[in-house]
Order: structure tokens, then C-alpha cells, then sequence
């Protein structure tokens, strides 16, 4: 009688532990919610002791981008991805859709209870616009310094 002694495989490759680095959202009400959601549980997971107010930060941005996004930026009913990295140095945010017309800070109006996201993304992060692959919308980046 013959005894093979078969070797045990081992994959190479191993599903990534955590939270995605992307999301794709409907365009709704409930959009920038999600995102502020997704946003903090990406950020603590990949930062070894996230400082609060960078979190805060992030969420807020994150936030303010897809809202303009649901507003402006997708036809209804749409979607849109939101794609995020940190690191020690910053986390990028970047929030696809499929318009391609391109924010703009609008002068600003105190008595307007709208028109403020872009004012705030720009005083907590450095930001711009990018076009999608095949001319297939746009994408509006930031990226918010770590603490």
C-alpha cells in the first residue's frame, strides 16, 4: 500500500479585514448621513488612534461633499461613490457623480440658509475637481490634514 502525503494549500491572497475604502450611495436625503457614517468608521480603522477633531473634520467634509453631490451633482434617481484613504498625514475624501459641471464657491449670503458647504470644505481642507474615466461625470477630492 502507498501513503501520499498530501500538502495542506494555503491561499496567497487574503480578503483585505475592515471597512471598504469605497461606498456607492443612492442620491437621497439620507446620502450624507451614511457617508459621515462610513467616513469615521474608514478613518478609525485605518489610523492607529485617530485625533477626534480630525475625525469630526472628515465627517464634515465628507458630508458637505455629498450633499452638494445629491443636490447638484446626480440626476435623480442616481448614485454616487465615495472614496476615501488616510493616513497619518491626511485623509482623502473624493465624491463621484455623473454630472460634469463643476462646483463653484458661490460669494457668500448670510441671509441664505444654503449655499455654505463649499466655504466650509474649503476652510478645513485642500480641494478640486477631477473628471471621471471616459468623460463619465466628475469627481470633487479633499484632503483634510491629520493631527
Amino acid at each position: 500500500m502507498v501513503t501520499l502525503a498530501l500538502k495542506r494549500y494555503e491561499p496567497t491572497w487574503r480578503p483585505p479585514v475592515g471597512p471598504p475604502p469605497q461606498l456607492i450611495l443612492e442620491s437621497s436625503r439620507e446620502a450624507p448621513a451614511a457617508a459621515r457614517d462610513f467616513a469615521r468608521q474608514y478613518v478609525e480603522y485605518a489610523l492607529d488612534d485617530p485625533d477626534p477633531d480630525h475625525l469630526y473634520d472628515v465627517a464634515l467634509v465628507v458630508s458637505e461633499l455629498v450633499t452638494n453631490s445629491v443636490r447638484y451633482g446626480t440626476e435623480h434617481p442616481g448614485s454616487m461613490l465615495v472614496v476615501l484613504d488616510a493616513d497619518d498625514a491626511r485623509t482623502r475624501i473624493e465624491v463621484h457623480d455623473t454630472v460634469r459641471r463643476r462646483p463653484q464657491i458661490k460669494p457668500e449670503d448670510t441671509g441664505s440658509r444654503r449655499g455654505r458647504g463649499l466655504h466650509i470644505v474649503d476652510a478645513l481642507a485642500t480641494w478640486g475637481t477631477g473628471t471621471r474615466p471616459g468623460g463619465q461625470g466628475k469627481f470633487v477630492w479633499a484632503e483634510v490634514p491629520g493631527r
